[in-house]
């Protein structure tokens, strides 16, 4: 049986990094007990792709590999609508504003409040670095897209989080180096094992890792511009 795409959801999740000359930190927080999906684990920032998120004006745009990385294997021009999902759900979950100065009118209702605080969504500080699509059997479904973004483009104060939601909560920088210790999703951990990894000096990689879980295989695919199998 082919993957049933109506039942996923285009989703971007966003890797914020601190202190890599030192000590590397990341955001993370954790997802209430009655969550429907992933249940009390730790995560990064993220959700899913809101319908609105395709017409909000993007303050910079993504850079050109990320780009054309996010259209493998994607609906066409499906990018920017990705990268203002990361920036709104960055917003929500944690307070934290990835923007540029500039005004707009008549902001989508869930972008509403983004807007009141005088920035554009800053896309050009996203890198995108890993995409995951949720097993079969779970009770959501998600097409994931990872980025890694340095705290240093932040428009707030990254240890200001009184305007978070309370999707998530002990909202915390966590040293990278002991992030494992939390109870996190497994595929939480491999991205981390691939922003580590660049951290430690490993070359600029020529292509961005997908795991494509469908029904019927599980696919590690390298998306280069062009997708192809390893």
């Amino acid at each position: 049986m082919s993957i049933d795409k109506s039942q996923i959801r285009d989703a971007a999740t966003v890797i914020v990094l601190r202190d890599t000359d030192t000590n590397p930190r990341i955001l993370m927080g954790q997802r209430g007990a009655k969550a429907a999906f992933m249940p009390n684990k730790f995560v990064f920032p993220g959700g899913a792709v809101d319908a609105g998120d395709a017409q909000v004006p993007l303050g910079t745009a993504l850079p050109a590999p990320c780009a054309t990385r996010l259209d493998d294997d994607s609906a066409p021009g499906l990018g920017p609508a990705i990268a203002a999902a990361a920036v709104r759900e960055l917003f929500e979950e944690t307070g934290q504003i990835l923007g540029t100065p500039g005004a707009w009118q008549d902001p989508p209702a869930d972008w509403r409040a983004f807007a009141a605080s005088g920035h554009l969504p800053h896309a050009a500080a996203l890198r995108f670095v890993f995409r995951a699509l949720t097993p079969p059997g779970r009770p959501r479904r998600f097409d994931a897209r990872f980025f890694v973004v340095s705290a240093d483009a932040l428009a707030s104060d990254p240890d200001d989080f009184s305007a978070a939601s309370d999707e998530l909560s002990h909202l915390q920088w966590v040293e990278l180096a002991q992030a494992r210790r939390f109870d996190m999703p497994f595929i939480t951990e491999v991205v981390l094992s691939e922003v580590q990894s660049q951290l430690n000096g490993a070359p600029e990689p020529q292509s961005v890792p997908f795991f494509k879980n469908d029904d019927e295989e599980s696919l590690f695919l390298r998306l280069r511009g062009d997708w192809v199998r390893d």
